[in-house]
């Protein structure tokens, strides 16, 4: 009877399907550690969980396009291969039905266990203003203008040497390769001075379409089944360096989106580039300058006023170009389903936790 109940799991359960539930539990395994030992999720993020993200992001490496968008664009063509294989005799029996159905969650499984072993214990690690030293508190208006002052003077020292569109916007000086090797370069010097960084080289890719996936408010993308940091080029020209970083401090174990927005901030800063300090400092005044806007317009005002005049017609340039792309539905599901995963995860803000990247950046300057 024994033998019989053995052979008929074997029958419905293929070794791939095994091997699959395996990696899933192990991958739990590690989350729930992690939820529960700040220590261990700074074990496993920083050290263990480098090395399959670094596996990733270097095989992918080698080819010029996104595989992830590349993954998402052919799901009509899975799906057709999927049930052409069903009906040629894979599912002829319910033993067959059921054994193929369990292969193919198991296939979807994979994508959710790199989850969890590659990326999910950065949720549950030791802040970041914590690890650099800094205090974060509430800030006050006062500290939102003094350090949207900073940043203004960090945009105006970096500026130049722009290259602009009279009276529009700047435009980046190289191509997105060579952004990316100035980049690595910033990564490496950073690395040495924040050590929970994995330390590897990437290529954040460029995404082909680019110009309908603006419709969804998404500058970048980290797909950590594929190790691939994706950047949305239709942007203007002085969101990609940031944007690239950002994405870059995904893959390099920073889960948290206010701390990888913050740590692209400090790893730009890092660069020899003006362009690439341009953008930090452009990128990050918006977020102070829309929170010193909440707190005390008139303050804002006596800050706007101060402005150089080349980063108020990049910030009009940028309202113009995104107008087309304000107000859409596929935009609002977007951010619906960004803020559910994010709260999920334990970012109780959500969407919102993007611009939580103010506090880290008054903290640092306070500091």
């Amino acid at each position: 009877m024994k033998a019989k109940v053995i052979t008929k799991l074997k029958s419905l359960f293929s070794p791939f399907f095994l091997v699959c539930l395996c990696v899933l539990l192990f991958g739990l395994t590690v989350k729930l550690i992690s939820t529960q030992s700040v220590a261990f999720a700074d074990f496993w993020q920083s050290k263990a969980a480098s090395f399959p993200r670094a596996a990733l992001a270097y095989m992918t490496n080698l080819l010029p396009f996104s595989l992830a968008e590349f993954l998402v664009l052919t799901i009509p063509l899975t799906a057709a291969v999927i049930i052409r294989a069903a009906a040629n005799g894979k599912t002829d029996t319910w033993t067959k039905t059921f054994r193929y159905s369990f292969n193919l969650i198991a296939a979807a499984s994979l994508v959710f266990s790199l989850f969890l072993i590659c990326f999910s214990a950065g949720y549950s690690t030791t802040s970041l203003d914590r690890r650099i030293g800094a205090d974060r508190q509430k800030v006050t208006a006062q500290e939102l203008y003094d350090t949207a002052k900073e940043l203004l003077a960090g945009v105006e020292e970096n500026s130049g040497g722009m290259k602009y569109v009279e009276g529009e916007n700047t435009y980046m000086p190289y191509s997105q390769a060579e952004l990316n090797k100035k980049l690595n370069a910033a990564y490496k010097k950073a690395c040495k001075k924040y050590t929970f960084l994995s330390d590897f080289t990437s290529n954040p890719k460029p995404v082909m379409m680019s110009e309908p996936w603006t419709y969804t408010h998404i500058a970048g993308v980290y797909t950590f089944f594929t190790g691939e940091a994706n950047v949305n080029v239709n942007y203007p020209d002085y969101t990609l360096p940031y944007t690239s970083a950002h994405e870059m401090a995904h893959q390099r174990g920073i889960s948290r989106e206010d701390e990888a927005n913050f740590m692209a901030f400090l790893v730009c800063l890092e660069s020899d580039d003006e362009y690439i300090k341009y953008s930090a400092y452009s990128n990050t005044y918006e977020y102070v300058a829309s929170a010193l806007y909440g707190a005390d317009k008139e303050l804002y005002k006596k800050l706007y006023a101060d402005a150089p005049e080349l980063l108020k017609n990049e910030m009009r340039s940028y309202n113009a170009f995104f107008e087309k792309y304000r107000e859409n539905t596929v935009a609002k599901v977007s951010d619906k389903v960004n803020d559910t995963f994010l709260k999920v995860q334990g970012q109780q803000s959500g969407s919102k936790s993007y611009g939580l990247v103010v506090d880290l950046l008054v903290a640092y300057y306070k500091k």
